[in-house]
């Protein structure tokens, strides 16, 4: 594909997505009907999960995870600063407060090592994420799995595989959330999804989904009708559409080969860069584990003035550089209304001061990929 403006990222469509949408509208039931159901067994199937719940966003599989976590008033979430906030704010939705541990600086994902050394008897939950696709550790989680709720938040690593097994799959995280948006891996425009081996905390994510509504035969009088269900907590409407379900089927066709291009994508950009000793190129997955590469992340090793030019020199360029992300606690509503402190987390402000998302979706080619690398050059020197 060749593009005058290359963006950091952008969905992959193709005629067969668009004819599953369009059967999907002429059904009896274009919400709340069988594409759901089935999107849903085929997302779980993909990724080795016992139970996959869809939402409306990636922002309220989050929402809905930390709900069936239990994380109530007062509670104390152990999460990384460096993330979209969703990631945090989640906690906040249920009155909780998000503790952010800081950063490993190998692999830019929360230090999970330290997150288990913090954990109190105030922790409800751990929200570790994978940032940009590498699989987060969670192996120092794995005995504290009887005191705290284990989330991991893998927006960006749907593809990933961490240690033989896809992420999302038994043997991580107690809930795994992903994120559809269009910039992701695969998309249903918007939506996301939780994975879980429980059936107790699926359960729970589908009756948050839809204003907390239970339709539990066992609980009907005798004079109940057909017409019988009971609202047992406060939920929300966060159902996701049948025809946004249906392009979900249709895309997870492709996934694979997707996730397979943006591998190649990032041996390029290594493979160009991997001289240039004014940039840090992004960690790489260990040995038996796969990186999604929803993100191609570099540091400018030259400060944040010299990251400053380098970036609004490339979008002069018509390359959509993006930064991912500005760390939460640097939020007013996080640092003014919450109180949280701008210099406990050192690690995350490295990253930050350096770092640029270059372009990384499937449809990207080497002569793209050299056109990146060309103006980045140009404008280091």
């Amino acid at each position: 594909m060749t593009l005058d403006f290359l963006p950091y990222g952008r969905q992959a469509i193709d005629d067969d997505d668009v004819a599953a949408v369009s059967a999907a509208l002429r059904r009896d039931l274009i919400t709340q009907g069988p594409t759901i159901d089935e999107f849903e067994r085929a997302f779980a199937s993909h990724v080795g999960a016992a139970h996959a719940v869809a939402f409306a966003n990636g922002t309220a599989a989050l929402h809905g995870a930390a709900a069936a976590a239990g994380i109530g008033e007062g509670d104390e979430v152990i999460t990384t600063p460096l993330s979209f906030v969703a990631s945090s704010n989640c906690v906040l939705y249920h009155g909780g407060r998000p503790r952010f541990i800081d950063v490993d600086p190998a692999t830019w994902n929360l230090d999970t090592a330290a997150a288990a050394r913090a954990v109190s008897d105030s922790t409800r939950a751990i929200v570790a994420v994978s940032l940009t696709g590498l699989p987060v550790d969670l192996e120092p989680l794995r005995e504290l799995r009887d005191r705290v709720t284990v989330i991991e938040d893998a927006s960006h690593a749907l593809g990933a595989v961490r240690a033989g097994a896809r992420v999302g799959g038994p043997g991580g995280a107690d809930m795994t959330t992903f994120s559809l948006h269009p910039v992701k891996s695969m998309t249903t425009g918007e939506g996301g999804i939780v994975t879980t081996e429980s059936q107790e905390l699926a359960d729970h994510l589908r009756r948050f989904r839809t204003h907390g509504i239970s339709r539990d035969p066992a609980r009907r009088t005798e004079l109940d009708g057909d017409w019988y269900y009971d609202v047992e907590e406060l939920g929300f409407n966060y159902r996701i559409t049948d025809f946004q379900a249906a392009l979900g089927v249709s895309q997870l066709r492709h996934l694979e080969d997707w996730v397979q291009a943006r591998n190649q994508i990032a041996d390029w950009y290594r493979e160009l860069l991997g001289d240039e000793s004014r940039i840090a190129l992004p960690p790489v997955a260990p040995n038996g584990s796969r990186h999604a590469y929803h993100l191609f992340v570099i540091r400018i090793l030259e400060g944040a003035e010299r990251r400053l030019s380098v970036f609004q020199g490339l979008r002069a360029a018509r390359i959509g550089v993006q930064l991912h992300y500005i760390p939460i606690y640097r939020f007013s509503y996080y640092r003014d209304t919450l109180g949280y402190p701008q210099d406990q987390w050192p690690a995350a402000e490295e990253y930050y001061a350096g770092a640029i998302s270059l372009p990384m979706f499937p449809a990207l080619t080497r002569s793209g990929v050299k056109r990146v690398v060309a103006e980045l050059r140009r404008l280091l020197d």
